[in-house]
């Protein structure tokens, strides 16, 4: 059996926090205990807001569990040929909010995808196009049918590995850009490390990301963004 630890920390303005998960693969199985939004108050105390434990069989299912909101979600999704195209579908629903979201994607080529997304029983249906250009560089047009507004993304590899992405929401008038940044790392992508435990030295491997991201509020003109940083550290064993 397998098992893996991620932390990631950050900041956004003032704020800092931290989050961590356990992860182990029992056969076909994956599980996953994670503790989100823990901040530091006032850099001596921890508050330890929210407790999510997942039970995953990729390609079949996903069950969450929200322990402090005794909450559950459900997800089931599969994947069929149609006239030699490949769909992947998505059901999920969320217990408490007693919400159901069907998710559809037509994958068309290697470079071109379209999807949907509707919440049932409501008018919330999103419809995104997407396209590969040369394996690079990614744009994906999105219409809300609910809010009659596009949204565009835009993302390019870059530096081996490296990836830059714009989002342009047209009703918020909000535009993000994100940096998500693996050339810092060593050459072969990870760090090893040694951990000693008692008389047993077992060893691990650990990849970091670091994502910087920017949001610019354009219906108030050029002001400073709102910034935000990210780094995770995946420890396996």
């Amino acid at each position: 059996m397998n098992a893996a630890v991620s932390f990631i920390g950050g900041t956004n303005g003032n704020k800092k926090g931290l989050s961590a998960t356990l992860a182990a693969n029992p056969g076909d199985l994956k599980l996953r205990a994670s503790l989100s939004d823990t901040n530091f108050s006032d850099g001596s105390t921890l508050n330890f807001d929210d407790l999510f434990l997942s039970v995953e069989k990729p390609g079949s299912f996903i069950i969450d569990f929200d322990i402090p909101k005794k909450d559950v979600q459900f997800q089931f999704m599969n994947t069929f040929k149609l006239e030699g195209k490949q769909i992947n579908w998505s059901y999920t629903h969320m217990r408490n909010d007693h919400r159901t979201v069907l998710d559809g994607t037509l994958v068309f080529d290697t470079a071109h995808k379209l999807s949907a997304r509707h919440e049932l029983g409501s008018f919330n249906c999103k419809l995104k196009y997407s396209y590969v250009h040369r394996g690079l560089t990614t744009f994906e047009p999105c219409y809300d049918l609910e809010k009659k507004s596009w949204d565009l993304a835009v993302s390019r590899r870059i530096l081996g590995g490296d990836l830059i992405k714009a989002n342009y929401e047209t009703l918020s008038q909000v535009l993000g850009v994100e940096w998500s940044c693996s050339s810092l790392v060593n050459e072969d992508g990870r760090v090893k490390v040694f951990v000693f435990l008692k008389v047993l030295m077992l060893e691990t491997y650990s990849d970091m990301d670091l994502r910087v991201s920017a949001s610019f509020n354009l219906a108030e003109g050029f002001h400073t963004p709102k910034l935000s940083v990210q780094s995770m550290w995946n420890f396996q064993a």
